[in-house]
């Protein structure tokens, strides 16, 4: 029988156990002072790093936990994984909320609870395809950005122990808008930082998260549908398990204005196409090497009367945004890489300039107000704030490919 972990495990991270799971046991008792009997908001965490966040911290029993996300059907099937796994502690104060962690009766909710301990926010657009237009851009910044702060101002009038955000390693010399708007979301959180402790991680690809590439193989799988993969994009991964500790201790165990990532080496670098082929010899195919989507698509049709021959079609990248590398850290940032074994940390953050921030936020919500905005004024705005932002545009989605 197939199992997701066991495979991920052996053809993607390549690790037999955690990467993180000794720093986690040489820091329990800093983690149980942090996590033990606090009040814990995670905002996002139906989906897949804000849920695997959710499984890290439990274990070390906190007072409550409530759970924020706009995906009702994600949170449903997050409290039955939690109440069907063995030995999982969960609060008696555990309620998951469906709802906008940027609306009215989020507030509410928030200040009727006099604020938590503990804030986490997982919510995001996470994907390079949520900028093919100036619809999609929009939305991506309101969401990483604009709300992004309107939920700091919230926090202010109720401070937390620690607040978490999640970044991305594209945020690191980002080459496409979702990138910018997370470094722009780094400022944002750190100008907030003189309030309270604020922290945030930057790491890889999580292997087979929602919505993800390869979750999308698993997808085409079920229904017999052809696989389409880049063969010259090589990213790094993270399991499911290994994002929510990192994130865990990034909140937990970093400083004020401190960044954690993960200490990855270029040869545990993967492409989606070795990904896809291992996946299918898993599950008994060969695969068949097609010249195009549309050929992949006719060939498929077999697989309905018992071939095990897969059509892929496996090409080169040719997409708006697609970074050919990845990174996490700049030369400008300083770097601790003695204090952890498994993770590096940035260090020396200054808090940045407030005007400058407000002054971005301001244009960006002017120029939302356009009925004629172009994408390229978008990318105009992030430029003059972010002077070294090239973003890489090729006039192509990645929802133009299966």
């Amino acid at each position: 029988m197939f199992e997701l972990n066991s495979f991920i495990s052996k053809y993607v991270t390549k690790r037999p156990k955690s990467m993180f799971l000794e720093d986690i046991e040489r820091n329990k008792a800093k983690l149980t002072e942090k996590i033990e009997g606090k009040s814990i908001l995670v905002i996002g965490g139906a989906g897949s790093i804000g849920s695997s966040y959710i499984k890290a911290v439990l274990p070390f029993k906190p007072k409550s936990l409530v759970v924020v996300d706009i995906n009702e059907n994600g949170l449903a099937e997050l409290t039955r994984d939690l109440r069907s796994t063995k030995g999982m502690y969960i609060p008696e104060d555990y309620i998951p909320y469906p709802m906008d962690f940027a609306s009215p009766v989020f507030e509410k909710m928030f200040r009727s609870r006099g604020g938590f301990d503990v804030v986490a926010n997982f919510s995001a657009h996470k994907h390079v395809r949520s900028e093919k237009d100036i619809y999609s851009v929009e939305a991506l910044i309101q969401n990483n950005v604009l709300h992004a702060k309107k939920l700091l101002d919230l926090l202010s009038e109720f401070p937390p122990e620690e607040y978490f955000c999640v970044s991305t390693d594209k945020a690191a010399n980002p080459v496409n808008i979702m990138g910018a708007s997370k470094r722009i979301m780094e400022d944002v959180i750190f100008a907030y930082s003189d309030r309270f402790p604020v922290k945030t991680a930057r790491f890889a690809n999580v292997a087979f998260s929602n919505g993800s590439l390869p979750a999308g193989f698993i997808a085409r799988l079920s229904k017999l549908q052809p696989l389409s993969a880049p063969s010259d994009v090589k990213r790094y991964f993270v399991s499911p398990e290994e994002s929510g500790q990192i994130c865990m201790m990034s909140c937990m165990l970093g400083a004020n204005r401190e960044i954690f990532f993960p200490k990855l080496e270029e040869a545990q670098m993967m492409t989606f196409d070795a990904i896809a082929t291992a996946l299918l010899e898993e599950h008994g195919y060969e695969v068949l090497l097609c010249e195009s989507d549309e050929e992949a698509v006719d060939k498929a049709e077999e697989l309905k009367n018992g071939s095990k021959l897969y059509p892929v079609h496996y090409s080169g990248s040719n997409t708006s945004g697609e970074k050919a590398f990845e990174e996490f850290f700049t030369d400008e940032e300083n770097v601790d890489m003695i204090r952890f074994d498994s993770l590096g940390v940035i260090t020396d953050k200054t808090i940045p300039d407030a005007v400058k921030v407000e002054n971005v936020m301001t244009k960006l919500d002017a120029a939302f107000e356009k009925v004629n905005l172009t994408k390229e004024e978008v990318v105009d705005i992030i430029k003059e704030y972010l002077p070294n932002f090239e973003h890489i545009e090729k006039g192509k989605s990645l929802d133009s490919k299966m």
